[in-house]
């Protein structure tokens, strides 16, 4: 079943007198459970498109189907300069409830410790009835993940005493804190050196594994791809291939 799909997805942008076509014309779909990876060199589209499915960018037309929904059925996208009110509530509630993200630079709030930035998704708002948690359930569940990702002895530190690999690790459990049933990565080894790259692919493929999340990277990196249950190549926005692991 396929988790999210994309069909007939166009990103433009304007740039003066030339319009640039980042995504032109995409279409695929992800199964629930795949490790996938979108591959392209630098100004394919690649993190557009990763972005674009993550409904943090609107598309300037086509469809994005996640778990079903046909996130901006009603709506004419060419027409769109900006969200209204309603669709920007729905695209948030989505996000919220099905999407988990995994940035390249950590994004980790500088104030809080470790335990605090796991923490954060689950305060912003109310879970799904099928994975919400009680407050016991919750700190069970966080300190689980600081486990899994090795930060025990960490817990009650802040970004700046961590390492890079570290703070990557602190970035993949709160991806995973909601349970989300997608998670996206921009370029997650892009900041760190090969040993807590190769540690931190690692740690997202036994996470893929165990807990059946479905994992969409953005990368060139030539590990991911190889690791890749499924490859979706891109250059200057066009899907060229896709690609099974056997």
């Amino acid at each position: 079943m396929a988790i999210i799909e994309v069909q007939n997805l166009i990103k433009n942008y304007q740039m003066g007198k030339t319009v640039v076509h980042a995504v032109d014309n995409s279409s695929f779909s992800i199964e629930q459970g795949e490790f996938a990876s979108v591959s392209g060199p630098s100004g394919s589209g690649k993190s557009t498109l990763l972005n674009l499915m993550g409904l943090i960018d609107l598309p300037t037309d086509g469809k994005i189907i996640l778990n079903g929904t046909d996130v901006y059925a009603g709506y004419n996208l060419p027409d769109l300069k900006t969200l209204p009110a309603k669709l920007d509530r729905h695209i948030t509630t989505l996000r919220r409830q099905n999407l988990g993200f995994i940035f390249q630079n950590f994004n980790l709030i500088q104030v809080l410790n470790v335990y605090e930035n796991i923490e954060l998704p689950l305060k912003l708002g109310e879970l799904p009835p099928e994975r919400a948690m009680t407050k016991a359930q919750s700190e069970e569940w966080i300190n689980f993940l600081i486990d899994t990702v090795g930060l025990s002895e960490w817990k009650n530190h802040k970004p700046a005493e961590l390492s890079g690999g570290q703070r990557q690790r602190v970035a993949i459990a709160r991806a995973l804190a909601t349970k989300a049933p997608i998670i996206f990565a921009d370029e997650p080894t892009a900041n760190l050196d090969s040993k807590n790259g190769d540690q931190i692919l690692q740690l997202m493929k036994n996470l893929n594994r165990e807990l059946k999340t479905t994992f969409i990277f953005s990368t060139h990196d030539s590990k991911i791809v190889d690791m890749s249950t499924h490859v979706i190549k891109i250059r200057d926005g066009k899907v060229l291939s896709q690609e099974y692991a056997k």
